[in-house]
């Protein structure tokens, strides 16, 4: 399978994103504009990208102001006020020849297929699924999201929350990230990236409770070492 090291211009043939609307290649992904429709509210506008690894993001711009990004596909057509949800592969589309065509009819889904199968989510003997998660600051007391689809970045949340006096600028320096940032508002802490569902609350269809990417031998916490102890065995 490809990885997120690909660059943009190889994860598509010409073909595949031939006259896609607001095709856009970058370092591991492709760019291009979505959309959702509502019957109440109407037409909510955004960015999709799609990584090798399977991974969908979609920044909203349903208004200038809106400040919601790296939302799952599921999250957007939620977000987006649609009554009737759980359906984004027909209903989240992309503009192709001027038409507006469902992703489920586009070569757009197919590394997220690869990963996650052709339904909405990964059974247990599929590949484990790693929702966001949040830890509260010490000093601040605000609760910070941290997104776990990498080792590294399961690594910084699995020693933050180790960490009882963790704060905000223990984050990597790269996340621009201070106790005088806001705190994410409830509504928006409750999307925590499931592909499954937009407000799933943990099952064990989803969420992984050990794996290697997130389960180290180098550490000595007892949720490690049990691990370990039971994959050798």
């Amino acid at each position: 399978m490809a990885t997120d090291s690909a660059r943009g211009n190889t994860l598509f043939t010409d073909e595949e994103l031939k006259e896609i609307s607001g095709l856009k290649k970058g370092e591991g992904f492709v760019e291009v504009t979505c959309g959702c429709t509502s019957p109440r509210y109407g037409d909510a506008v955004g960015r999709l990208r799609v990584f090798a690894c399977g991974k969908l993001e979609i920044a909203c711009e349903c208004t200038p102001g809106c400040v919601e990004d790296k939302l799952t596909p599921s999250a957007f057509e939620k977000h987006s006020g649609r009554e009737t949800q759980r359906r984004w592969k027909y209903y989240v589309w992309v503009i192709v020849k001027g038409k507006k065509i469902p992703l489920l009819k586009t070569p757009l889904l197919k590394y997220h297929e690869k990963v996650y199968g052709r339904t909405s989510h990964r059974g247990n003997k599929g590949r484990p699924f790693h929702r966001d998660e949040f830890v509260r600051c010490s000093k601040c007391n605000k609760e910070r999201r941290f997104r776990l689809q990498t080792q590294a970045e399961c690594r910084t949340y699995h020693d933050a929350v180790l960490d009882a006096s963790w704060k905000c600028s223990d984050l990597p320096s790269d996340d621009k990230l201070s106790c005088d940032g806001e705190e994410e508002r409830a509504s928006r802490r409750s999307l925590r990236g499931c592909s499954r569902s937009a407000l799933c609350k943990g099952c064990t269809l989803c969420v992984c409770f050990g794996c290697e990417i997130c389960r180290y031998p180098d550490c000595s916490c007892q949720t490690c070492i049990d691990f370990l102890s039971n994959a050798a065995n």
